[in-house]
């Protein structure tokens, strides 16, 4: 049986707001905000009514509470979708959301599904990552990790230890930059363009959840120089080069590019190809490095062949080191998250890797001639993930000067 072709015929996303209680979705359930992502998805898209979405996957790193209970059949439910659709939660931790979309993606390519809707979410305020999790003691006692795996922050620390050269003052301009190119997306209107405005309670009343509380455009090199580093004593990882902890849900509406056909839908982006990768748990970050190298062999292509990279920012200190590895311009690669990243918009564990995804979906909306884009991300004890798309929405042709400077560079 040959695979079918997968299409992403949209994607949406919350706003992300700060996790706790100074965080405008204090008061409101995470599986709330999966509900209006999904209704957000098919108002959008009339031709897909309820009764269409075959399954309906989510990812959420911490699978209890308003989390919890198979969250892709609660949701579906509490959606309106069809009694017949079926749904399943997915935990592969800060990659639990992009997983959903590759699983789902991979059930419409064998024939399971025609239609379905994936994405991911997390609530850090309601569930702190691993505040209930029970490792087995054998982790530590039989060192089968070390115990900096554990804490995250930690991990990054090691990425400096290994990568001696990449200085704290090189992480602080990373997030600096990072910070900067979202203030200006949304100066432009980027970034508003993917949210999903959500009425929700809060202390101060009911106000209405459109835009990112996480980003600090003032952001400046002296102000992060002197931020603490909670990980080590005189470390390098500080809250200033590090993502912050959010609430958040971001999903995709996925389908057969016959069935898009049929539905007289034009699909924004091809699934091309993906994988996921394992490292050693106490330098995660390294994921996306083995991940990018597995996927490129897979699809037959190289960075050159790409004209957007969406790399989520868990730390500067990872991003930087997949820019050496992929030799890509320092300090401002202009394909890589060209709109900021997760240092300044935040990183809902789950939700981030779908949002990576409607990133790619608006660049190559704005960039016609773009042809292929990366998503890819580290994972919580030593994986990472990386997703190729097609552009659907352009004449997917580089331009002459992307030409230009590939053929010079093989030379």
């Amino acid at each position: 049986m040959k695979a079918r072709e997968v299409v992403l015929v949209d994607g949406i996303r919350t706003a992300y707001g700060r996790a706790g209680e100074k965080g405008f979705f204090w008061h409101t359930r995470a599986d709330d905000m999966v509900v209006k992502v999904i209704r957000e998805l098919l108002r959008r898209n009339p031709q897909v009514t309820p009764d269409m979405v075959e399954e309906n996957v989510w990812g959420a790193t911490t699978q209890e509470g308003d989390q919890g209970l198979t969250l892709g059949r609660t949701s579906a439910i509490l959606a309106g979708l069809s009694e017949k659709c079926a749904g399943a939660s997915i935990d592969r931790m800060c990659a639990s959301g992009m997983t959903a979309v590759t699983t789902a993606a991979s059930e419409i390519a064998l024939g399971a599904f025609d239609i379905a809707i994936a994405g991911g979410v997390e609530h850090m305020g309601h569930h702190p990552m691993g505040a209930t999790a029970d490792p087995n003691p054998r982790f530590l006692v039989d060192r089968l990790v070390s115990e900096d795996a554990i804490v995250m922050g930690k991990t990054a620390e090691n990425l400096h230890d290994m990568f001696p050269e990449i200085s704290k003052e090189m992480t602080d301009e990373y997030a600096m930059l990072s910070q900067h190119k979202t203030a200006r997306a949304y100066k432009e209107g980027k970034i508003t363009k993917m949210i999903v405005p959500m009425t929700v309670y809060t202390p101060e009343g009911w106000v209405v959840a459109d835009r990112d509380q996480q980003p600090r455009p003032d952001t400046t090199l002296e102000g992060l120089r002197d931020l603490h580093t909670p990980f080590r004593p005189m470390g390098k990882v500080t809250p200033g080069n590090a993502s912050g902890l959010n609430d958040g849900a971001c999903g995709v509406l996925l389908m057969s590019a016959d069935k898009a056909k049929e539905l007289n839908l034009q699909p924004k982006m091809r699934l091309v190809a993906f994988t996921y990768a394992g490292v050693k748990a106490e330098v995660m970050g390294l994921g996306p490095i083995p991940a990018t190298h597995k996927v490129f062999k897979i699809s037959g292509l190289t960075m050159d062949d790409i004209d957007f990279i969406e790399l989520n920012e868990a730390f500067a200190v990872q991003c930087i080191a997949f820019m050496q590895e992929f030799k890509l311009k320092w300090p401002d690669e202009p394909r890589l998250n060209p709109w900021g990243g997760a240092i300044a918009l935040g990183h809902p564990l789950a939700s981030s890797g779908p949002r990576l995804m409607i990133h790619l979906m608006h660049e190559f909306a704005a960039n016609p001639k773009a042809k292929y884009g990366l998503a890819t991300m580290c994972v919580g004890l030593g994986q990472g993930g990386s997703v190729i798309w097609e552009n659907l929405q352009g004449d997917g042709k580089k331009t002459p000067k992307k030409k230009a400077a590939t053929k010079k560079k093989k030379k």
